[in-house]
């Protein structure tokens, strides 16, 4: 098989995987004549140190696999195309790729051919090829695969930048049921393991500043969301254990494209791709705002509301806390109330000490009061034609999105990085939708 060809099939089974985001790494270049940088300019998908977005080759080293999960367009009972790439046609094509300025680093993720550390010696050799013998200094992003031994995730551990283990399903009940071939034991030991090391590793580095570097840009995961039962609070709190138990720097949240007609999974159905959204707000609230779980949902309320994002309906359900003075409100207090987010919390802080805050300074320092306006007063005065009233407040925060429904952010018609057009193997410019900021 020919290596376009090769290419085109793996990289659309990849496009399913979601968790591919580069943030916390940085790899400057080298005198030895290494190549490649997450800190120089870029173009697409993923985001180096600085917050600058970069692209990313996403490809599989195979879609053969030995594993028949039913959520899964790869599982072993679907009959589709099949191809394998070998570490040296990896290494080859991702330095061909960054000289031709397509990319400025590499995800790579496989199917489990033969057995999980066979997979993953392949994996270990193309990225061992890309740092050792093309002296690729980009940056890399593996999946550790899980049931493979812990000398292979500590030798990707410390070629990779960034590793990850998908968690799949938000229930051990749901892995069981559509992932037979795969234990909730197998996923969470390599990352117990990818954790600790990265704890040992920084440990290194206070001795020894040059020490090699585990995982510098640590670990992911990423859940399905949409092909299960499991409730938002449910996948909010294991979001929440993930983060505290094995620090995690991000979960990713892949709403479930029907590729199966299995009895237990949903078939021809739209991706939830709204309530992917809400996730990812919910989500930013656990990691930026100091939110709990248990504060954003509840198995009375187990859902979040697809009318509202997750902070202003965690305010709306607690207006015993509002309005807040934002001149008298401490830090924590101003990060819970919507439309001001960390950035623009510590400028008003910061300004107040100067002399008491109007409205219009809040506007200034980009605090967004299309929502802040509801929940705050000014030295304990309010906003002129502002209600404190539930209905009130509600109304006025849904009425772009029953009005206009496009003011929903458009992920109808979202697509995953393709290298192909539909028609012919022509690299192609691609488009991705942000889907978390400031709330």
């Amino acid at each position: 098989m020919e290596l376009i060809d090769k290419l085109q099939i793996l990289g659309e089974s990849a496009k399913y995987d979601a968790a591919c985001t580069s943030s916390g790494v940085q790899r400057g270049g080298k005198r030895d004549g290494g190549i490649g940088s997450t800190a120089a300019p870029g173009l697409c998908h993923s985001f180096s140190a600085d917050g600058r977005c970069i692209s990313l080759l996403k490809v599989l080293m195979t879609n053969y696999c030995i594993c028949d999960c039913k959520y899964c367009i790869n599982r072993i009972s679907n009959d589709i195309p099949r191809a394998a790439f070998t570490p040296e046609e990896i290494a080859r094509l991702t330095i061909e790729f960054y000289k031709r300025n397509y990319i400025e680093g590499l995800f790579l993720s496989s199917g489990i051919i033969r057995n999980p550390d066979y997979a993953m010696e392949q994996m270990c050799r193309a990225i061992s090829l890309l740092r050792h013998q093309y002296h690729f200094n980009g940056y890399i992003h593996a999946k550790a695969i899980p049931g493979a031994s812990p000398e292979l995730i500590q030798k990707m551990g410390m070629l990779a930048d960034r590793m990850s283990v998908n968690i799949e399903l938000p229930s051990e009940q749901s892995l069981n049921k559509l992932a037979p071939d795969k234990s909730k034991s197998k996923i969470l030991k390599p990352m117990a393991f990818i954790r600790d090391g990265i704890t040992e590793n920084q440990h290194d580095l206070q001795v020894y500043r040059h020490a090699p570097q585990f995982t510098p840009a640590g670990q992911s995961t990423q859940m399905i969301i949409g092909a299960t039962p499991d409730t938002d609070f449910q996948i909010m709190r294991l979001s929440e254990s993930l983060y505290q138990k094995y620090a995690l720097r991000r979960v990713f949240y892949s709403a479930y494209i029907p590729v199966g007609d299995h009895a237990l999974i949903p078939v021809d159905q739209p991706a939830p791709l709204l309530r992917e959204h809400r996730l990812y707000q919910a989500d930013w609230l656990l990691r930026f705002y100091g939110f709990k779980a248990a504060e954003i949902l509840s198995e009375d309320k187990p859902s979040l509301d697809p009318m509202l994002d997750p902070k202003c309906h965690w305010a709306l359900n607690n207006l015993w806390m509002f309005p807040v003075d934002v001149n008298r409100a401490s830090l924590e207090t101003l990060l819970r109330v919507p439309g001001i987010g960390p950035t623009s919390a510590r400028r008003i802080v910061t300004a107040r000490r100067l002399g008491p805050l109007h409205f219009d300074d809040l506007r200034k320092l980009r605090v967004v009061m299309k929502r802040a306006i509801y929940f705050i007063t000014c030295s304990g005065k309010y906003a002129e034609g502002i209600r404190f009233d539930y209905r009130f407040i509600y109304a006025n925060l849904t009425a772009d999105t029953r009005q206009h429904p496009g003011s929903l952010p458009d992920v109808r018609n979202t697509e995953q990085l393709s290298l192909f057009s539909t028609n012919q193997p022509v690299l192609q410019e691609d488009y991705m939708k942000c889907l978390t900021g400031q709330m």
